[in-house]
């Protein structure tokens, strides 16, 4: 089968070829990011969730590369645009599908307090405001549950039998798991979707018997956090979020 591209964004091009899936970063993409985006991917691959399998990294055409698994099907996200009717179920089983890998702990990761609070500091906003962002994270409970930290319906392939597979662990991080809820909500709520993604909220807090204020106090701390490497299309959005947090 030749070599057929499947997605392509400013830093890394995505093929499919035959039975792999080859994602190679452009020649400027810190080797030290990749290497660690295969490891975190690795480490979860010990767990039992259903996770394509790296094969290699390699050398591509003089660009590294992480070789995977290639899983055929439709992520969930496609689903749900084709049959808007199933909505419901789709977003049980992604539900589902999230608290399963928050069952997880992987005590190897980095820990997702110490990524956020790097972050903070490293964005544009005022040294007040970022004072109580610092100061609100640190207060939160400290767990070590399994984040993905990008789950969204993209990242669920479903096979024909109707196995869903979790993609995309480059950001996946060790923490409290309402954070990670709160960034899904966040990226519903980006892609124009915040009806789904109110929705998404109160299902995933009756599942896990969750208070939702809890969730919602980590959305600004979130929003921040994602500032940093934000396209300048989503920057004026986040600061909404942050700028909502009532401090105490």
């Amino acid at each position: 089968m030749q070599r057929q591209k499947i997605f392509s964004r400013a830093d890394k091009e995505i093929y499919r070829d035959g039975d792999k899936l080859v994602k190679v970063f452009d020649a400027d993409f810190s080797k030290a990011n990749i290497l660690n985006e295969a490891l975190n991917h690795a480490r979860v691959e010990e767990t039992d969730l259903n996770v394509p399998k790296i094969r290699s990294i390699e050398v591509v055409d003089g660009k590294w590369a992480i070789i995977l698994d290639y899983i055929e099907g439709k992520t969930l996200q496609s689903l749900m645009d084709a049959h808007p009717e199933k909505e419901d179920e789709y977003l049980n089983l992604f539900v589902d599908l999230q608290m399963s890998v928050l069952s997880h702990k992987v005590p190897m990761l980095n820990k997702l307090k110490d990524k956020m609070q790097t972050k903070i500091s490293s964005t544009d906003l005022d040294a007040t405001t970022r004072y109580e962002l610092h100061t609100r994270l640190d207060s939160m409970p400290k767990h070590t549950h399994l984040c993905h930290g990008d789950f969204n319906p993209t990242n669920v392939i479903i096979t024909k039998d109707g196995t869903p597979y979790i993609i995309d662990w480059a950001h996946a991080t060790q923490g409290n798991s309402s954070a990670d809820v709160a960034r899904s909500y966040l990226l519903f709520c980006l892609a124009d979707k915040k009806e789904l993604a109110d929705k998404y909220l109160k299902l995933y807090c009756k599942k896990s018997d969750t208070a939702m204020q809890y969730i919602q106090r980590w959305i600004p701390i979130v929003a921040a956090s994602r500032l940093v490497k934000a396209p300048e299309s989503e920057k004026q959005f986040l600061r909404r979020w942050v700028d909502v947090v009532e401090y105490e």
